[in-house]
């Protein structure tokens, strides 16, 4: 499908003409097919760094941080000594990189929830029997929850919602484009812990490390989970408002037959299991899978009870330095006990309701979960050696002092210097939409600079996070854009990119300030972003 936007006719048959929406989609996305291959991007940087390095180090360039008596001296990667280091630290990088192991293990274990179909039937009996009225605002949360089920999600959830629209007599195009939204700018919100999460943190994880000390701030897996938690509850009443009061009433109504058609893309995606695949797509639920879901839950269920018993007994080995419940082996550990309670329900439901037929489909789900993952684990390779050259040239240090130094300086500190880098992170996503590869690029600088303005990195990461959310379903460079025109055409044949992109761009504004709202209610209580992870250091 071309991606380009296709130009209206004039009312009369004249010749077509662009709006200004068209010009600027255009130009939009003309500049972003300019970018490279983010492996290639990255390689590009690291030879920036290089040279950059090298130049600075010849040069004797010198840097010292605040607070720290010691003078560091710039190190040239293109020398003698950075050749050494390289030769001798490249596969560490590689092998060491924190959030490397943490997404493989996370993708492993969601593979066996998602392939046995237990998140989709999830989704499914959340939305099946939701009042009409409710609707919305039901869609609006189980999207902003759905970043547990990765991309997933975007395959799965707008189509199921246009559905239940249609089955409750609303427009399904109000679903259809809803859901999407929804999804995309609540993507990092959620109460779920998904290998999301876990990339986000091992990036953070590096990027503190180039201040000094850095190494002991906190960045566990946990440390936006109380800011994501509460956002995704306001993003699901402001989704359900404008889904139903705005974006509805200026609805076409679509044919009374259209959208029965089955979306092979959607029922590719939505299981591996041919045989447990359904013949269209639906939003019903089965007595089985109804049965399958409740045994999954009881066993959650119990095995949480269990951790959390282990975990609050008087001198438990499951608790901290001198009996603390934060920090403790509990949040150190939370990636593999995580793992087990998604085997544990993949393994119940897919038991119930026949998708997990043999003990070896289990470790068959998670090796082809972790196939899918071959891109990033090339990814993770290049950018794991840029990060290790910031760190180690001290370079990263350098800019990140006179980067704190020129926010400090232009009055840009606090809270204000926090939306300044979300808007940032808004418009970059407009043209870099993998957010591991942006994250990557932003966090040497960033989460060090903030971090010598006295903020801890869980800010950094959570502000990250709206910017990356907020744009993500306007711009043409995203590929499920296009998917969900092809789904909308089925409602509306005449539908083009701008329609699609029009319609979704009235929920960015509000998204956005409602994320800020957040983020702003947190630094000035100055609530914990998460356990353990404080706002200012």
């Amino acid at each position: 499908m071309s991606t380009s936007v296709t130009p209206t006719t004039t009312p009369t048959g004249g010749p077509p003409q662009r709006s200004l929406l068209d010009k600027v989609l255009n130009g939009i996305e003309r500049a972003g097919n300019r970018l490279p291959h983010p492996v290639l991007l990255f390689l590009g940087l690291f030879l920036i760094i290089g040279t950059v390095s090298t130049a600075l180090s010849v040069a004797g360039t010198t840097v010292t941080v605040p607070g720290e008596d010691e003078t560091l001296a710039v190190k040239g990667l293109f020398t003698g000594e950075g050749v050494r280091w390289l030769l001798e630290n490249f596969i560490p990088n590689f092998t060491g990189f924190p959030s490397l192991g943490t997404v493989l293990l996370m993708m492993a274990a969601v593979g066996v929830a998602e392939k046995t179909g237990l998140l989709e039937t999830a989704v499914r009996a959340s939305i099946a029997r939701a009042p009409r009225r409710l609707l919305p605002y039901l869609v609006a949360f189980v999207s902003c929850q759905a970043h547990l089920m990765s991309d997933v999600a975007i395959l799965v959830i707008p189509p199921l919602a246009a559905l239940a629209f249609k089955n409750a007599g609303r427009n399904p195009i109000a679903g259809l484009i809803g859901g999407f939204a929804c999804v995309c700018a609540g993507y990092a919100a959620g109460f779920s812990i998904g290998a999301l999460d876990a990339l986000y943190t091992g990036i953070t994880q590096q990027a503190a490390a180039v201040v000094p000390g850095g190494e002991s701030a906190p960045t566990h897996i946990l440390i936006n989970y109380f800011f994501t938690a509460a956002a995704s509850c306001i993003l699901a009443l402001i989704g359900g408002f404008l889904i139903s009061r705005i974006l509805e009433p200026r609805l076409p109504q679509p044919d009374p037959g259209a959208g029965t058609e089955t979306e092979p893309a959607i029922e590719s995606e939505a299981t591996s299991d041919a045989a447990a695949a359904p013949s269209a797509v639906t939003v019903t639920v089965t007595a089985r899978q109804r049965t399958g879901l409740l045994r999954s839950g009881l066993a959650v269920l119990l095995y949480a009870t269990v951790v959390v018993t282990c975990w609050l007994l008087p001198g438990s080995p499951l608790r901290g330095e001198g009996g603390a419940l934060v920090p403790s082996p509990v949040l150190d550990g939370i990636v593999p006990l995580l793992f087990v309670a998604f085997v544990l329900a993949g393994v119940v439901y897919g038991r119930t309701v026949g998708t997990l037929k043999r003990a070896e489909d289990a470790p068959r789900m998670m090796a082809e979960s972790i196939t899918g993952m071959s891109g990033y684990i090339v990814l993770i390779l290049v950018i794991s050696q840029v990060i290790g050259v910031f760190d180690w040239s001290n370079v990263g240090t350098l800019l990140a002092v006179n980067g704190a130094n020129l926010l400090e300086s232009a009055g840009l500190t606090g809270f204000t210097g926090l939306v300044l880098f979300v808007l940032l992170v808004c418009v970059l996503n407009l043209f870099v939409t993998s957010g591991s590869a942006l994250w990557s690029l932003v966090a040497p600088v960033f989460v060090p600079a903030f971090m010598l303005l006295g903020m801890e990195p869980a800010v950094t990461q959570a502000a990250f996070r709206i910017g990356d959310s907020a744009t993500q379903m306007i711009t043409p460079l995203n590929p499920y854009v296009f998917l969900m025109l092809t789904i909308l055409r089925r409602y509306e044949p005449g539908a083009q990119l701008g329609t699609v992109l029009s319609r979704l761009s009235v929920f960015v504004v509000p998204f956005l300030i409602a994320w800020l709202a957040v983020l702003g209610l947190f630094y000035g209580l100055g609530l914990p972003l998460g356990p353990g992870a404080d706002i200012h250091r």
